[in-house]
């Protein structure tokens, strides 16, 4: 009945607009309040271990070092090269929207952040272009998803944390699917290219590839870095992404000297700022899953899910089915917090590996960014593009097909993504 009371007072404090943080915790402390039997010292506990870990250190420095970037002008240079790399080719623009998300994925590891920076950018010069409104959302919402897949990534960072997981395996192996999602992207652009005739933005010229090449070089060293460093074992994530802070800010202060005091400390809080609901909101789901795992509720789901099928195929669907759904309502940090405890014990014995799994889970919650009634890519480009929020979720609709797509290949092709973190740690 406790739980029954947990589950309906969080999903009706969501439905009402909620700050997802707060509704968990608020539904946590109803029920240790009705429960009486768990101390308050025990809640207090839980709450301080759910954010005491050196992996998540991470988080702000990632977070910092995407604002530092879309702040200091690395992102406009990574567009201007990327549009002269692939800018040539039919419906140009839109190939450049996907080229941009991938470098700029090997730096910010957010959604939210390629969205907000980087697709400001895009939009206008899409707009410019005379491209209609919709398709340059839709795709410009798709390719944001990259940015979380291929490394560093931050719900990668939390779901290593949460499930225990190495996190420089699991940035190993996003690499392969982000790179499939931006080629289902980029087939999908073709098409609409193709179908409504847009034409080549620009012919390839050498010299102007190399002159953007040259004054992208050093934003483009970036990922270089960051990657870099952690496959070959340099630094650790963490350490990767102090070096991308630090790297951000020489290139914002002495290279490009594109960052004033005024405007670095604006962004200095904004990271304060967003690191610390990412945190409160990690701190409230690791007692609701704590809630959840000490009433067993992940034994009864296994049971229930087996059930119903203990076919792999068809329990694997189940739980996409199921990270798709809560994707939908869910901010991805609190699905990822409690869901793992969950979720992953059946894919274990399933027999899918948890770095593998790592990726399922990832990629489903980025799908969720898409999607209403959360949707925060979609509610962040509405606003960058003043196009009204039903426009940019009928305009991204198409783009979901490609995704979905890749989805189901990463599911039921373990080698897709386990292919190089076995070749580099195994």
């Amino acid at each position: 009945m406790l739980l029954t009371l947990l589950f309906v007072l969080l999903f009706a404090m969501i439905c009402l607009g909620v700050p997802v943080g707060i509704a968990l915790a608020a539904s946590s402390a109803v029920f240790i309040f009705l429960d009486g039997r768990i101390p308050d010292v025990v809640v207090i506990h839980r709450m301080i271990n759910g954010v005491d870990s050196f992996p998540l250190l991470a988080v702000p420095f990632f977070i910092l070092a995407g604002n530092l970037m879309n702040t200091a002008g690395i992102t406009e240079r990574i567009f201007n090269f990327a549009k002269a790399l692939v800018g040539w080719m039919r419906g140009g623009l839109g190939h450049v929207n996907i080229g941009a998300s991938v470098i700029f994925a090997g730096m910010s590891g957010a959604a939210v952040a390629d969205a907000g920076g980087l697709g400001a950018i895009e939009i206008k010069a899409m707009r410019d272009a005379k491209y209609d409104p919709g398709f340059s959302v839709g795709i410009t919402a798709a390719s944001s998803t990259i940015g979380p897949i291929i490394p560093p990534s931050l719900p990668m960072v939390i779901y290593g944390v949460v499930a225990g997981a190495s996190i420089g395996q699991l940035f190993a192996a996003g690499l392969v699917p982000g790179l499939l999602m931006a080629l289902a992207l980029m087939a999908m652009v073709a098409w609409y290219a193709h179908r409504r005739g847009y034409p080549r933005d620009q012919a390839f010229r050498v010299s102007i590839l190399w002159s953007t090449f040259k004054q992208a070089f050093l934003s483009l060293m970036t990922p270089v870095i960051i990657v870099g460093g952690i496959l070959t074992g340099a630094f650790t994530p963490t350490e990767a992404a102090i070096a991308a802070c630090a790297w951000a800010l020489f290139l914002g202060l002495f290279v490009y000297r594109t960052l004033p005091l005024k405007r670095f400390l604006r962004v200095s809080f904004d990271t304060i700022e967003t690191t610390a609901v990412v945190l409160f909101i990690v701190a409230a789901a690791s007692i609701f899953a704590w809630i959840l795992t000490s009433n067993r509720v992940p034994e009864h789901f296994a049971s229930l899910i087996l059930t119903v099928s203990e076919n792999p195929i068809i329990v694997l669907l189940l739980i996409n089915l199921i990270l798709l759904i809560v994707g939908c309502f869910m901010e991805t940090v609190a699905a990822i917090t409690i869901l793992v405890p969950v979720l992953l014990p059946i894919a274990v014995q399933m027999g899918v590996d948890p770095v593998h799994f790592g990726v399922i889970l990832v990629l489903n919650l980025m799908l969720g960014l898409l999607t209403p009634p959360v949707g925060m890519v979609l509610y962040v480009l509405s606003r960058v593009s003043k196009v009204p929020f039903e426009r940019c979720m009928q305009a991204t609709l198409p783009f979901l097909v490609p995704l979905f797509l890749v989805l189901m290949a990463v599911t039921f092709v373990p080698a897709l993504t386990m292919w190089l973190p076995t070749l580099i740690y195994r």
